[in-house]
């Protein structure tokens, strides 16, 4: 299956997760998974919170980043693949000069 983030409309989430800014998403859901595509601007972050009971797989393709995970921190750049397990809590936050883009994925429980 293909999924064309192209064709998908683009959302402007702010404050996601009580971050700063807004998360730009093109997010394709069913019911196993949710997919998406997503840049941070310079500044903007996705707040804190909690996987329950799924996990999350953050694949970066351009930019700087950093998570927090669990309390740990983590420097992120592309290539770089940032996992939350399932009961653990993290947020993700543009700290470089670009957009941080990403793909991200989480199960559907």
């Amino acid at each position: 299956m293909v999924i064309k983030f192209n064709e998908i409309e683009k959302k402007e989430l702010k404050n996601f997760y009580g971050g700063n800014g807004a998360l730009i998403a093109n997010m394709f859901v069913d019911e196993k998974n949710k997919i998406l595509r997503g840049r941070l601007e310079k500044g903007n972050s996705i707040g804190l919170h909690r996987h329950e009971p799924t996990s999350e797989i953050i694949f970066i393709l351009s930019g700087k980043g950093k998570s927090v995970c669990d309390g740990k921190e983590e420097l992120l750049s592309a290539g770089d693949c940032h996992y939350c397990p399932k009961w653990s809590e993290h947020c993700l936050i543009n700290v470089g000069e670009e957009d941080l883009c990403f793909y991200a994925v989480v199960p559907m429980q």
